[in-house]
């Protein structure tokens, strides 16, 4: 198998098991549950089980702790044992929010630190043992590569937080049903519009760096070849 096999074939697992542990199960299973007659919250409750294993999978396959997947772990805990003890399903949904505002809290926190956490969830992904990462650590030294991954980690920080928000106010105005659905969508959304943007953004500023690299090389040139002024004689 090429490298270019395994990698499509770890995409197609990755997007199946966002499908069925994160979106499609879940989903199904609340509805089922609730069409056995159980209450709306043991519903939620035991539908959370699906991301939760999906997470346990995850880590399983790839052998390394995830924080992403330690936060959506406490998060089910914590929405779990707070339902539980309410008697609430807003509560339970209401979990959601609080992964999704913690990792908002952390991009922001992160433009303190000497790397945003962007910037390192880009080097983990492209592997920062490999030639291309160490190709990619090296652009830390330029000005406009650092300028445009705290801006990345920026917009994720505010989105992130913007999402917990608004996944709160849909718990707390629609139906349990309609929230459930919208809280394993949304954060699917939310990230393919990021990265959209992102890509988007990456395009436009390389562009720029061309083009302002392309006039710097038009400029040295032309001052190599333009003739030297001629030498006055001192009388």
């Amino acid at each position: 198998m090429t490298n270019g096999d395994q990698h499509n074939r770890n995409r197609f697992l990755n997007l199946a098991m966002i499908a069925v542990f994160d979106i499609a199960g879940p989903l199904v299973a609340y509805s089922l549950l609730r069409s056995a007659g159980q209450s709306a919250v043991t519903a939620l409750v035991l539908s959370g089980a699906f991301p939760a294993l999906g997470v346990i999978v995850g880590l399983i396959r790839h052998r390394r702790v995830d924080a992403i997947g330690v936060l959506v772990l406490a998060g089910i805990a914590v929405g779990t044992v707070v339902g539980l003890l309410s008697g609430d399903p807003r509560l339970v949904l209401v979990e959601g929010s609080v992964p999704t505002a913690v990792f908002g809290l952390l991009c922001l926190g992160s433009l303190w630190a000497r790397r945003p956490l962007i910037y390192r969830f880009a080097v983990e992904f492209i592997g920062a043992d490999t030639p291309k990462g160490r190709e990619f650590e090296s652009l830390w030294q330029y000005h406009g590569f650092r300028h445009t991954f705290r801006l990345f980690t920026v917009v994720w920080g505010v989105t992130y937080l913007a999402e917990a928000v608004a996944r709160v106010v849909i718990v707390e105005t629609t139906s349990t049903g309609t929230a459930l659905t919208v809280s394993k969508v949304m954060p699917y959304v939310v990230a393919a519009a990021l990265f959209a943007w992102m890509f988007a953004h990456g395009r436009r500023a390389r562009r720029e760096g061309e083009r302002l690299a392309a006039e710097a090389q038009a400029a040295a040139s032309a001052a190599e070849t333009a003739p030297e002024p001629a030498a006055t004689s001192v009388r």
